[in-house]
């Protein structure tokens, strides 16, 4: 269990609405589907009203600072099957990354590569106390393209199972702490760290909460975005308005 799904959660019914994909950038088909994840008659590309309310507002201020960026819209809305799905799936390229076969993993190789899944993977939890982020439509990842469309660089793919993936691993003292011999030079971490900035700056103004580990997942009113909050102030919110959907 992680810290933030001891947070209750008071369902406030507001409903899940399709994302204006006019509006953001998006990729198509969506990775997952390409992947053959089981999404049914639902689609990635929903997130509750309030939570597309606030993605707008950040795209506006987007604009504002950076005529013709979009935000690209990676996944949003995930069914329990989907998250169940993905989760298998990172084991198992886990596993062939690290050269091993998945039917003859010891017990302590498992555990060590599930602890590295679920690092950056909710757990697909059908119990409605501790849903999964993006299982209650009020998680999002994120990364921006340019006024052309190309992706702006962010130092590291979305869903990497590694140090990059955290949001501050390119900046100047945490760089120095954890890579202090890594031949990366200083203007091209410091370019990394700028666009994820960017992207960070533009989704907290907008009332959002960035994932720990991943510089791409944001979220609002859901268990994390109480969790994180709390972190900030204990006068904030106690209790998440989403839960799963």
């Amino acid at each position: 269990m992680k810290p933030y799904q001891a947070i209750p959660i008071v369902e406030c019914g507001e409903p899940l609405v399709p994302i204006p994909l006019n509006v953001f950038a998006a990729q198509q088909p969506h990775p997952y589907v390409k992947l053959a994840a089981p999404y049914g008659a639902r689609s990635p590309y929903f997130l509750r009203e309030g939570v597309l309310h606030s993605l707008m507002t950040a795209q506006a201020q987007l604009q504002e600072w950076y005529p013709g960026w979009r935000i690209q819209i990676f996944d949003a809305y995930r069914p329990i099957a989907v998250q169940q799905f993905m989760v298998d799936h990172t084991f198992q390229e886990t596993v062939r990354t690290c050269g091993l076969e998945p039917d003859q993993l010891t017990t302590a190789q498992r555990s060590e590569i599930l602890d590295r899944v679920y690092q950056f993977w909710a757990v697909p939890s059908n119990n409605p106390a501790t849903p999964p982020p993006h299982s209650t439509g009020a998680a999002i990842d994120i990364t921006l393209v340019d006024a052309v469309g190309i992706p702006i660089d962010m130092g590291s793919p979305i869903d990497e199972l590694s140090e990059r993936s955290y949001p501050n691993h390119f900046a100047a003292a945490q760089w120095a702490k954890a890579e202090p011999h890594c031949t990366i030079e200083a203007a091209q971490r410091s370019y990394f760290d700028h666009n994820r900035q960017i992207l960070y700056r533009i989704m907290t103004a907008a009332g959002f909460q960035q994932h720990p580990n991943e510089w791409w997942h944001f979220s609002q009113g859901d268990q994390m975005w109480v969790w994180l909050v709390q972190q900030e102030s204990l006068d904030k919110a106690s209790v998440a308005r989403y839960g799963m959907v």
